[in-house]
C-alpha cells in the first residue's frame, strides 16, 4: 500500500466518525518559543488542550509534517529514525478518552483493506499500558487482545509529554511484530526492531512542569478537561505495510536511495543484513543521503533557507551532511541536481505544492550546495594540514582554536570538524570551540544595541495593565489624544513626578502613539500637560496590550494622575505612512518582477526610508532592479486605493493575504490592501490612503544579507526626491570634471579604470622583475654554512617577503640544502619568512620561524612565516643566523 493511500484511509477513518480534517501546519509555523519546528502532531493543538483557546471542534485527525533533529546522529543505523515524519493523528478535546480511542484505533488496524483499513493480524500486535493504568489494559482485553499480549511499561516508555513544560499524560503504545528475521522473540520490552513501534495512543490530562529527561518533571495538575492525543507514524506504517526492513525503503524514499546508489556505484543491502543496526557503513550513508535530501526539500518547501542562525542552521546542516556522505561514497560532481528532483517525485502525490513551487525550492537547495563544495574544498585542505600536525606532534585531540578558526574564518560547521577528526581517530577540544564562540557573541552582544526594554522589569507593566487594563490605542484614527498618565517608570521603578531633563518611560490611558512593531519605527511627538512638557524618544509594547513612551522631560514636570495633550508629529507620521505603504508596493514588485518565492523575510522603515529583506538566492541585474523600481511607480501613479480590514485569520488566507513565515498571528488580523489584490497582507502598521500619497520610490541599495537573502533599500516622497537631486548633482559634477557629456560618462569612466589598471600591471610586472633580480643578486652572494646555502636579507619597501625568499631559493642550486631567511619591517610589526630544501628536521622553515619568534607563526616544512612587534627585522635574522650556524 502506497504511503499517499495510507494517509487517505486514515484520514478517511477518523473523518467518518466525526472528526474534522486539519490540514497540516507548516513546519516552522508555531507559537511556542521553545521548538524550531513542529515535532508532533498535536502541537497545534497545544493551546485547546490547556484550555487557553476553545477548540473550533471537539474532534479531529490531520496528518502532521514534523521535523526531529535530537537523534540526527542515528539516522540510517536504525529502522525507524527520521529527521522528517508525517505523523498521522486523531484527537479529543474533552469529548471521548480512553473507552473511545483504543476501539477507533483497533478497528482501524486489523479491519481489511477491502473494507478501509490497514489489515494487520491482529495475532501480531501488541499493546504496552503504563503501569498501572488498570483502565487502558481492561479495554485492551475487551477488543479482544490477550493479557499475555498487553505489556506494562514505566514512566519513561508509557508517560507522554513533549519535553517540555505541558499537557502530559499515560499512553498505550501499538507495536507489530515483524518476525523472527528482525530480533529475538518476547514482546516490545526484549526488542524494539521486532517488534516496531506504529502508534501511540496518549490519554492527555495532566499539565507537566520543567524538568530534564523521560521522568524527572513534576505534574502541576489536571488539565480542565481530558483529552486524546495520538500519532501514527505514517512512516512505520508504511515500512510494516509495504514489507520493507526500515522506513528508509518505502516508496516516498527508496527511490531518493537508489539514485544516490545509481550516482556513486554501490550496491545497496549488499553487505547488510535484516537489522539496520547490523547494517554496512555504505548503506547506513545511502540512508542518510535519502532521508535527508527529502527533510532539506520538505522545509525548503515551506519557507525555510539555509542559514547560520535557528532554523536555517538545521536545515544547513542536514543538506551538507547529505551532501557530504554522496562524496564520501565516491560521487564528486553536485549531487542535489540528480536527487531532489527524484525526492519532489516522491513527495508531490501528497503535497502537490512542492511540483508547483520546485523552482524556488531548488534554487536555494542549488545555491547551498555549490557554497558548501567551495567551503569544503578550502576547509578541508586546511583541516587536514591540522590534523597531520596534531598527529606529527603525538596529540590525540585538534585544538579548539583550530576548530574555532576553520568555523570564524571558513565557515567550516563545527559539526563537519567533529565527524572529520572522528573518522581520523582524532577528537576536537570542544569546550575550547565553545569558549571561543561564545567569547565571540560575547563581544557581538556588547557592540550590539541594548534591547528597548532591557532595562525595566516586565513585572511592573504587567502590574499596570492588571490595574488600568490595556491601552485605548487610537494610531488608526487620531494624531492627537486627551490623555492621563498611569504610570511613570525611571529606571524600572515607580515614580510620581518626573522632572525637566529626566528620560523616564510614561504610560497613558490612552495614546495616538504607534509602537515599534512589524518593522515600522515607532512616532515621534511631544506630551503638552498643565505643568510640563516632554518629548517622545520612543514608544514600545512591553507586554500585549500596553503602550509605553519613553520620554524626555524638556520643561516643567509630569506627574501620574495628571491629563495632557498627546501630539503625534503629523510631518513623523506622513513620513512613516509613505515608507510602510512603499514596502507594501516594493513588495508587490518584486514578486510581480522575479516570481512568487521572492517572499519577505523582514523589514525596516522610518519616515522616507524602507528596507526590505525578502528570500532569493542571488544578486539582482541592473535590469531587474529597474523593473522593479519601474512596477513600484506605476503603482504609485496609478493612485490605487489603500484599505484595511480586520478579519478572521481563516478568511485572511483563502484570500491570499501574505503572512511572513514562521510568524504566529492571533484568531482576527488585519489585512492591508493596495489595490486590491494587487497587494494583500497582514499588516499592523499605518499607511496612507491612496499609493500617489507615497510620492516616488527610488530604490539605493541592494545586497546579501545571507544565504539565499536579500536585502533592498529605498526611499520615498520628498527623501526620494533629494537622493535623486544628488544623484543629478553628482553625474553633473563628474560631467564637468570630465568633460563629457552625461550619456557618455559610463563609457569615460570604464576607459580611465581600464587605463588605471593597465598602469597597475605596468607597474606591478616592473615590481615583480626588479624583485626577481634582487633575488638572483642574494642568491649569488649566498654563504656557505657548513654545507647549507644560506641567505638572509631585509626587504625593501616595496617587495613581498615571501615571494623573494621562493625566488631566491628557486636561484640556489636545486640539489643543495639551503635556508633563506627574510624580514620586513611593518608598521607595527616585524615579518618573518623562512624557505629551506633539503634541510634537516632542526632547520625545517616551520622550527626556524617558531624558534625565532618565541613560538609564533606556523607553515610547512619548506615555508613558514610569523611576526613579532618586540624584536627588528635585523634582531630575528641574527637569531635565524645562529639557528644555522649551530645544527
Amino acid at each position: 500500500m502506497k504511503t499517499a493511500e495510507i494517509k487517505r484511509r486514515y484520514l478517511a477513518h477518523f473523518e467518518a466518525n466525526g472528526h474534522a480534517v486539519v490540514p497540516s501546519a507548516p513546519l516552522p509555523a508555531i507559537s511556542d518559543p521553545n521548538l524550531l519546528f513542529v515535532n508532533a502532531g498535536m502541537v497545534q493543538f497545544v493551546p485547546y488542550f490547556l484550555g487557553q483557546q476553545a477548540a473550533p471542534f471537539r474532534r479531529a485527525v490531520s496528518v502532521q509534517k514534523c521535523i526531529r533533529t535530537p537523534d540526527i546522529d542515528e539516522v540510517g543505523k536504525t529502522s525507524r529514525h527520521g529527521t522528517f515524519f508525517q505523523m498521522n493523528g486523531n484527537f479529543s478535546f474533552g469529548d471521548y478518552f480512553k473507552a473511545g480511542a483504543i476501539p477507533l484505533a483497533w478497528d482501524l488496524v486489523t479491519k481489511s483493506q477491502e473494507q478501509g483499513g490497514f489489515g494487520l493480524d491482529p495475532e501480531r500486535v501488541w499493546p504496552t499500558v503504563y503501569l498501572d493504568d488498570d483502565e487502558a489494559f481492561e479495554i485492551w482485553r475487551s477488543v479482544g487482545v490477550p493479557a499475555e499480549r498487553i505489556v506494562r511499561r514505566g514512566k519513561a516508555d508509557n508517560f507522554w509529554s513533549m519535553g517540555i513544560p505541558g499537557p502530559c499524560g499515560p499512553s498505550s503504545e501499538l507495536f507489530y511484530d515483524r518476525g523472527p528475521q528482525y530480533g529475538q522473540e518476547g514482546g516490545p520490552a526484549v526488542d524494539e526492531d521486532r517488534y516496531m513501534e506504529f502508534w501511540n495512543l496518549v490519554f492527555m490530562q495532566f499539565e507537566r512542569g520543567p524538568g530534564v529527561g523521560k521522568e524527572d518533571y513534576p505534574i502541576l495538575g489536571e488539565l480542565p478537561a481530558k483529552n486524546i492525543d495520538t500519532g501514527m507514524g505514517l512512516e512505520r506504517m508504511a515500512s510494516i505495510l509495504q514489507g520493507v526492513d526500515n522506513l528508509y525503503e518505502i516508496d516516498e524514499v527508496r527511490p531518493i536511495l537508489d539514485r544516490a546508489a545509481e550516482l556513486t556505484g554501490k550496491r545497496y543491502g549488499a553487505g547488510s543484513s535484516h537489522v539496520a543496526s547490523e547494517s554496512h557503513p555504505d548503506d547506513v550513508r545511502l540512508r542518510v543521503i535519502a532521508d535527508h535530501v527529502r527533510t532539506a526539500l520538505m522545509l525548503i518547501g515551506d519557507g525555510v533557507t539555509p542559514s547560520n542562525e535557528g532554523r536555517g542552521y538545521v536545515l544547513r546542516r542536514i543538506m551538507r551532511r547529505a551532501i557530504r556522505a554522496v562524496r564520501l561514497l565516491g560521487w564528486q560532481e553536485r549531487a542535489l541536481p540528480e536527487l531532489l528532483p527524484v525526492a519532489r517525485d516522491c513527495m508531490a502525490p501528497s503535497y502537490p505544492e512542492l511540483a508547483t513551487d520546485f523552482e524556488r525550492i531548488a534554487d536555494y537547495a542549488y545555491a547551498e550546495e555549490d557554497a558548501f563544495l567551495s567551503t569544503l574544498r578550502a576547509g578541508t585542505t586546511i583541516l587536514d594540514t591540522a590534523i597531520a600536525e596534531t598527529r606529527g606532534a603525538g596529540r590525540a585531540a585538534l585544538t579548539g582554536e583550530k576548530a574555532f578558526q576553520l568555523h570564524d574564518t571558513y565557515g567550516f560547521p563545527i559539526d563537519l570538524t567533529l565527524e572529520i577528526a572522528a573518522e581520523q581517530g582524532l577528537q576536537v577540544d570542544a569546550e575550547g570551540f565553545r569558549r571561543l564562540m561564545a567569547d565571540q557573541r560575547a563581544r557581538a552582544k556588547a557592540d550590539a544595541q541594548a534591547r528597548k526594554t532591557g532595562h525595566t522589569d516586565l513585572s511592573a507593566y504587567r502590574r499596570i495593565i492588571d490595574t488600568s487594563g490595556p491601552t485605548d490605542w487610537r494610531a488608526y484614527t487620531d494624531l492627537r489624544t486627551e490623555s492621563g498618565v498611569l504610570a511613570i517608570l525611571a529606571e524600572g521603578e515607580p515614580v510620581r513626578v518626573a522632572t525637566e531633563g529626566q528620560i523616564v518611560t510614561v504610560v497613558l490611558d490612552r495614546t495616538p502613539f504607534y509602537a515599534e512593531s512589524g518593522g515600522q519605527a515607532a512616532d515621534a511627538g511631544i506630551l503638552t500637560g498643565p505643568d510640563g512638557t516632554a518629548e517622545v524618544i520612543d514608544v514600545q509594547r512591553p507586554v500585549k496590550g500596553l503602550i509605553a513612551h519613553q520620554i524626555r522631560v524638556t520643561a516643567g514636570q509630569l506627574a501620574v494622575g495628571s491629563r495632557l495633550s498627546a501630539q503625534v508629529d503629523p510631518v513623523w507620521r506622513l513620513g512613516a505612512r509613505q515608507a510602510h505603504s512603499g514596502t507594501h508596493v516594493l513588495h508587490a514588485a518584486l514578486r510581480q518582477v522575479l516570481g512568487p518565492s521572492a517572499l519577505q523575510s523582514g523589514s525596516y522603515n522610518r519616515p522616507g526610508y524602507l528596507r526590505l529583506d525578502f528570500a532569493w538566492p542571488a544578486g539582482l541585474s541592473s535590469t531587474a532592479r529597474s523593473e522593479v523600481e519601474d512596477v513600484a511607480n506605476l503603482a504609485i501613479r496609478d493612485d490605487l486605493p489603500v484599505t484595511a480590514e480586520i478579519m478572521p485569520l481563516t478568511r485572511a488566507r483563502e484570500l491570499g493575504a501574505l503572512a511572513l513565515f514562521g510568524e504566529t498571528y492571533d484568531e482576527q488580523v488585519r489585512v492591508v490592501e493596495i489595490g486590491g489584490a494587487w497587494s494583500r497582507e497582514l499588516c499592523g502598521g499605518t499607511h496612507v490612503a491612496h499609493s500617489s500619497q507615497i510620492g516616488l520610490l527610488a530604490l539605493t541599495a541592494e545586497s546579501s544579507v545571507g544565504a539565499g537573502h536579500r536585502r533592498i533599500e529605498a526611499v520615498v516622497g520628498l527623501d526620494g526626491l533629494r537622493y535623486l537631486a544628488r544623484e543629478r548633482d553628482l553625474v553633473t559634477q563628474l560631467a564637468a570634471q570630465l568633460q563629457a557629456p552625461r550619456d557618455d560618462l559610463p563609457q569615460k569612466v570604464t576607459a580611465l579604470i581600464g587605463r588605471a589598471k593597465a598602469a597597475e600591471r605596468r607597474a606591478e610586472q616592473l615590481n615583480r622583475e626588479l624583485t626577481s633580480q634582487h633575488a638572483r643578486q642574494l642568491a649569488a652572494d649566498a654563504t656557505d654554512r657548513d654545507g647549507t646555502h644560506y641567505v638572509a636579507a631585509v626587504t625593501g619597501p616595496d617587495e613581498d617577503p615571501r615571494q623573494l625568499a621562493e625566488l631566491i631559493r628557486a636561484a640556489l642550486p636545486a640539489h643543495r640544502p639551503a635556508v633563506v631567511a627574510i624580514g620586513a619591517a611593518g608598521e607595527r610589526n616585524t615579518r618573518l619568512v623562512v624557505a629551506t630544501q633539503h634541510v634537516p628536521d632542526t632547520l625545517t622553515a616551520v622550527r626556524l620561524v617558531k624558534t625565532a619568534l618565541g613560538g609564533r607563526g606556523g607553515g610547512s616544512a619548506e615555508l613558514a612565516q610569523g611576526g613579532t612587534t618586540d624584536r627588528t627585522p635585523e634582531q630575528v635574522l641574527a637569531v635565524v643566523a645562529d639557528l644555522v650556524s649551530q645544527r
